[in-house]
């Protein structure tokens, strides 16, 4: 059950991670973009995020999955994290957005989870190499698809099932907790297939 400090909390600190979370995505994504381009006009220049041959972003950004709908996309990366963070910036200034836009929001913060999702399996298991300014990108994801939901669910922006009631209370509750989890996941994942290389670094 929500208490009105934690409904305060929730809504003074959501303006400030759509705007930093949004401006380290966004910057993550144009540093991706200038390092392809440097790669284009020079096919012998070496990326500052090609550190090994596991830690690779050269693998990543040359598979067909960097390029899914036909352009590279980091130009998702820069659009939408760009539109986050001057949500976020309008918001600190006073903006209020009314139900719809935070509808749209949490749509298109879910879209952006479920791509983020498919490109680390992918990352992990067909490609085989990892981009570090992707991964900044992911972890920037997670968390504000997490709290615009719980933002959003707290609101009545999205309605909440009675069924559901329960456990969107305990997500409110444990909220850091799961989001602890998540990141533990991922890394685990990560250290898992890849531990044949991080145990000859040792």
């Amino acid at each position: 059950m929500k208490t009105t400090q934690d409904k305060w909390t929730l809504n003074r600190t959501l303006p400030w991670l759509l705007l930093i979370g949004g401006a380290i995505a966004l910057l993550a994504s144009l540093l991706l973009s200038i390092e392809v381009f440097n790669r284009l006009k020079n096919p012998g220049y070496m990326p500052v995020c090609n550190l090994s041959p596991i830690l690779s972003c050269t693998s990543v950004a040359d598979s067909w999955q960097s390029q899914v709908f036909g352009f590279p996309n980091y130009f998702i990366g820069i659009a939408s994290y760009a539109t986050l963070s001057v949500i976020g910036a309008a918001a600190l200034a006073g903006a209020k957005f009314k139900k719809w836009f935070w509808q749209a929001v949490e749509v298109g913060l879910l879209l952006a989870i479920v791509f983020v999702s498919w490109l680390q399996y992918e990352s992990l298991y067909k490609i085989g190499s990892l981009c570090i300014f992707c991964m900044v990108v992911w972890a920037m994801t997670g968390p504000l698809f997490w709290y615009v939901t719980l933002f959003n669910l707290r609101e009545g922006n999205i309605q909440t099932p009675t069924t559901l009631k329960k456990p969107v209370a305990f997500a409110q509750r444990h909220h850091a907790d799961i989001l602890l989890l998540w990141f533990l996941l991922i890394i685990g994942l990560v250290l898992k297939r890849f531990w044949f290389y991080w145990s000859s670094l040792v």
